[in-house]
């Protein structure tokens, strides 16, 4: 009788990559009103009244602020929103996107 040889079975699991990341960033202009800016802060981004708050803030003092981080399509989607806002009004709001590194 001739010996078995048993050979373990190897599974090969793939794992999916996550997409990249963008940044949301707001850009600090002269001209919209702050209590604007939160408005919008909380309409398309969700944000309670002190972190939009505490984001125009901080794009006031240093000329941008990143709001949050989203997949590619999300983001552009939440940017041109944001910024469609600002110029319905008339302000020269805006906010672009911004790859993760």
């Amino acid at each position: 009788m001739s010996p078995t040889i048993a050979k373990p079975r190897t599974k090969t699991a793939t794992k999916t990559q996550r997409p990249p990341l963008w940044k949301v960033i707001l850009l600090n202009d002269d001209f919209t009103p702050r209590e604007f800016v939160v408005q919008v802060l909380k309409a398309v981004f969700r944000l309670n009244e002190s972190q939009s708050y505490r984001v125009m803030m901080t794009a006031h003092q240093k000329g941008a602020c990143v709001i949050a981080v989203y997949t590619r399509d999300v983001a552009e989607t939440k940017a041109k929103e944001a910024t469609e806002l600002g110029k319905s009004k008339g302000y020269p709001l805006y906010f672009t996107t911004e790859k993760e590194e």
